[in-house]
């Protein structure tokens, strides 16, 4: 028996990503025309899912991309949208709005690379962020237990789930491929004896996306 369920959209492609320059929270401007489009289809799939199975929440990190997504997520399921800061991408401080080919090649590779290293001045570590990120995700998770939420997502924050319900030590090695507009689920399953666990119903899911929005999302 299913008694919680978490499902994450990653955002469109946002002129950040169409650019390849870092897009914090100054210099975030939403989503392209592709984007919304890479949107619209996951939200069509998932309020049909709402008719039989309502979700009980719907939240989005506070960058603009994430907020034009989780508009979008609202008006399909007619459930009412909330931001919530702790869902934020990581800090990129002094990296906001420069290219990434720069960014990376002054930190010596990406927010990855060197795990318990800022990749530019005043940004996060990848393990602060993930720790950080991972703690208020539980929260929110106890806060909705027996809930099925939806989140507008950042892909670092479909890590930060896979990080946190699977117990993969911080700094591993190992990586996920989040493409935009796909669906990850989660799902609290109990068990004949009684017993709890989370299970990933599904990774990266982009069956509901055309073959032109696929290869653009990958």
């Amino acid at each position: 028996m299913i008694t919680t369920e978490l499902v994450f959209v990653r955002h469109g492609e946002a002129h950040c990503n169409a650019n390849g320059v870092v897009g914090g929270p100054a210099t975030c401007t939403g989503l392209t025309n592709l984007g919304y489009d890479q949107v619209e289809q996951p939200a069509a799939r998932l309020a049909d899912e709402h008719k039989n199975r309502p979700f009980t929440a719907l939240y989005a990190g506070p960058r603009f991309r994430l907020r034009q997504t989780g508009e979008i997520l609202s008006q399909a399921l007619g459930l009412p949208m909330r931001t919530e800061p702790g869902l934020d991408g990581p800090a990129h401080g002094a990296a906001d709005g420069k290219p990434w080919t720069e960014v990376k090649t002054a930190a010596d590779g990406g927010p990855h690379a060197h795990p318990d290293r800022p990749w530019a001045g005043g940004s996060d570590t990848w393990n602060g962020y993930l720790q950080r990120a991972g703690d208020f995700l539980r929260s929110l998770v106890d806060r909705h237990e027996g809930d099925r939420v939806l989140f507008a997502a950042h892909g670092e924050t479909v890590i930060v789930a896979h990080t946190l319900l699977l117990a993969i030590p911080l700094g591993s090695p190992a990586g996920f491929t989040v493409s935009h507009g796909s669906i990850s689920r989660w799902q609290h399953r109990l068990n004949r004896l009684g017993q709890r666990r989370w299970l990933l119903d599904r990774h990266n899911d982009t069956a509901h996306l055309g073959a032109s929005a696929m290869e653009a999302a990958s």
